[in-house]
C-alpha cells in the first residue's frame, strides 16, 4: 500500500463518523442547494447535540462542524459553493456551535481579568501563556519520535497548517484602528509578505512532500481525530462569528505567544531524524517569526483592542485560554498515543504503512550523512 492509497483529496469526500455526518455528507453529495434540506438532518443534529457528553471529542459532531465551515472556506472542492448560505445548514451549524461554545466557556479556566489597559492585558496574556515544565508533544518529537510518529505528527498538523492564517483572517474586516493594523501586519507575514512561495501554508506543504506525504488539503481528513478537528473548529467558530471578535483575537495572541519554543523542538526532532532544510524550514521560520509576532499580538492587537473596547476584555482572555485548552488536549492525545506505542491517527486503511517511499528514504539518509 502506498501513500496514494491512503490519502484522499479535494475531490474525495471523507467517510461519515455517525448519523449527523452521514446525513450531511449525503446532502452535500446528492442534495440540491435550491431545494429544502431533509428535516431528518436538523433533527439528527439536535438529538446528537443533546446527547453529547463531550462535544470536543465527538467524532460525528466535530466532522460535521468541520464540513459546515468548509462550505465557507472553499477548502474542499467537492462541496458546491451554493451550500455556503443555505438556511438549513446555517441552522445546523448554529446548533453545534452553541453547544461547542457553551462547553468551552464552561470547561476552560479563565484567569483574573486585567484592567482595560494595553500593558495590563499583554501582561495577563504573557502570564497565561508562559512555558510550563514537564512532558509535551514538542519535547517528545525533539527527543523520541520515530520516523512514523513524526509523519503522523505532520498529518495531524496539516488540517490547520495547510490553511494557516485563514481562520484568523475573518477578523480583519471586523476590526478598526490599531488592532486592525496589528492583525494585518501579522497576517501579511503569514501569507508570505507578497511572495507566494513564502506563504507559511506553502512552506508546510513542502514539509509534507519532503517526508513523503500528499500535501493536498484534506488528503488525510479521515485519519484525523475529533480533538484535532476541534482545534481547527474552535478558531473557525471564533473567526467566522462577528460576535466572537474578542475570542478570535485572544486565540491568535495565544497561538503566536506559544509557538516559538515548540517549533524549535519540532525542528530539532526532524533534524535528529536526518531531514534537511526542505523539511525543517517551516518550523525554523516560526521560531524567528513568532518571536516577533507574539509582541505585536499581545500589545498592539489584543492590548489595543481591549483598551479601545473594554467590553471585549473577557472574551479576549477566554479566546486565549480556550486556544491553550483545545490545542493542549489535541497535542496531549497525540503524545499519549506515541508514548503508548500506538498510532495517534484514527483507524483507517492500515495506517502502519505510512512509510517513506524508497526515494525519500535515500534522500533522508544522504542528509543524515
Amino acid at each position: 500500500m502506498t501513500i496514494a492509497d491512503i490519502a484522499g483529496g479535494p475531490g474525495v469526500r471523507p467517510a461519515e463518523r455517525g448519523p449527523v455526518s452521514s446525513l450531511l455528507l449525503s446532502t452535500l453529495d446528492h442534495g440540491d442547494p435550491a431545494v429544502p434540506v431533509p428535516t431528518a438532518l436538523l433533527h439528527a443534529t439536535h438529538v446528537a447535540v443533546a446527547a453529547a457528553d463531550d462535544i470536543t471529542a465527538d467524532e460525528d459532531l466535530q466532522l460535521s462542524l468541520f464540513l459546515l465551515y468548509a462550505c465557507a472556506y472553499g477548502s474542499l472542492a467537492w462541496i458546491d459553493p451554493e451550500w455556503e448560505w443555505h438556511p438549513a445548514l446555517l441552522q445546523m451549524r448554529t446548533a453545534i456551535e452553541r453547544s461547542f461554545e457553551d462547553a468551552l466557556r464552561r470547561e476552560t479556566p479563565i484567569p483574573a481579568l486585567p484592567r482595560a489597559d494595553a500593558a495590563d492585558i499583554a501582561a495577563a496574556l504573557f502570564a497565561l501563556t508562559a512555558p510550563t515544565p514537564g512532558p509535551s508533544l514538542g519535547r517528545y518529537v525533539a527527543k523520541h519520535a520515530s520516523l512514523e510518529q513524526a509523519r503522523e505528527f505532520v498529518i495531524q498538523r496539516s488540517i490547520y497548517t495547510l490553511r494557516e492564517a485563514d481562520p484568523h483572517s475573518w477578523a480583519i474586516p471586523r476590526l478598526t484602528g490599531r488592532a486592525k493594523v496589528a492583525l494585518v501586519e501579522i497576517q501579511s507575514d503569514e501569507y508570505g509578505a507578497g511572495r507566494p512561495e513564502r506563504m507559511h501554508a506553502e512552506i508546510f506543504a513542502r514539509t509534507m512532500r519532503g517526508v513523503g506525504l500528499d500535501s493536498t488539503y484534506g488528503a488525510y481528513l479521515d485519519l484525523v481525530p475529533a480533538t484535532v478537528l476541534a482545534s481547527q473548529n474552535a478558531m473557525s467558530m471564533f473567526g467566522i462569528n462577528r460576535r466572537l471578535i474578542g475570542a478570535i483575537v485572544g486565540h491568535l495572541a495565544a497561538s503566536e505567544m506559544t509557538s516559538s519554543l515548540p517549533n524549535r523542538m519540532y525542528a530539532d526532532g526532524f533534524r535528529r531524524l536526518g531531514f534537511g532544510p526542505d523539511v525543517t524550514e517551516y518550523f525554523d521560520e516560526h521560531v524567528e517569526a513568532d518571536a516577533v509576532h507574539e509582541q505585536i499580538a499581545a500589545h498592539d492587537l489584543a492590548g489595543s483592542l481591549g483598551e479601545d473596547r473594554p467590553d471585549l476584555v473577557p472574551d479576549i482572555l477566554f479566546g486565549a485560554a480556550a486556544c491553550l485548552a483545545v490545542d493542549g488536549r489535541a497535542a496531549d492525545g497525540i503524545r499519549f498515543a506515541f508514548e503508548a506505542g500506538r498510532s495517534s491517527l484514527r483507524p483507517g486503511p492500515d495506517t502502519g504503512l505510512l512509510r517513506m517511499p524508497p526515494r525519500k528514504v535515500a534522500s533522508r539518509r544522504a542528509v543524515h550523512g
